[in-house]
């Protein structure tokens, strides 16, 4: 099988089942992409251009009796879409109603008590948007256009401003540039949890920016 060059947009999950596996598991823990796990060692995020050996696939056997109809079920690993709702100070929204709206499908529930909102998706699914009112007499709410499979490494610039984004900490544009709206909102971070403030993800900052973001 040839190797395979991620696109913006594409996951694991989406990969895996474009390919025609059951489980993206298959490929990441696959002996020759070795080195694509050292590089990506959580398989949630991935970056364009970052090439993924595709190993053969084994058909398999079945035993089945001739002159009968048999019927074959192919069990894949749920791709799951989790997102966190939290307040301006970071606090989960729990029991918060949600509406995920994705493919012309719209799904009505609650939030977790740890604000999480958890839907099984198909693994093609790039986009969604998630709307919630924070009360009943709310008659705007808040709506998010869910962009998936499109967090970026946090190695990198646009990776550390979708992160900071997504927490509320407003970068402008995810354009790769670390200007004066990127510089206030590291900043800003800093100064929330206490680290050093001088506008510059270094590993301290990085480290403390995935564990608020949660990847």
């Amino acid at each position: 099988m040839p190797i395979y060059t991620v696109a913006q947009g594409d996951c694991l999950s989406s990969i895996a089942d474009a390919v025609g596996f059951a489980n993206w598991r298959t490929i990441y823990n696959d002996p020759q992409n070795a080195a694509f796990r050292n590089l990506r060692p959580d398989p949630n995020v991935i970056f364009p251009g970052d090439q993924l050996f595709i190993p053969d696939r084994d058909p398999g056997e079945e035993p089945g009796a001739t002159d009968l109809t048999h019927t074959f079920e192919l069990k894949r690993s749920p791709v799951l879409l989790r997102v966190v709702l939290l307040d301006e100070d970071h606090n989960p929204l729990g029991g918060i109603a949600y509406k995920l709206s994705m493919a012309g499908t719209v799904i009505e529930g609650k939030a977790g008590p740890d604000g999480v909102v958890e839907q099984t998706i198909q693994p093609s699914t790039c986009q969604a948007t998630l709307s919630i009112k924070l009360a009943r007499d709310d008659e705007t709410g808040y709506t998010w256009d869910l962009q998936l499979g499109a967090l970026d490494p946090e190695t990198t610039i646009t990776g550390v401003q979708a992160r900071l984004n997504n927490l509320g900490y407003n970068t402008g544009p995810l354009d790769g540039i670390k200007g004066h709206r990127t510089t206030d909102a590291i900043k800003e971070f800093q100064t929330k949890y206490e680290l050093e403030v001088d506008g510059i993800v270094g590993p301290i900052t990085r480290a403390k920016l995935v564990k608020v973001h949660g990847c």
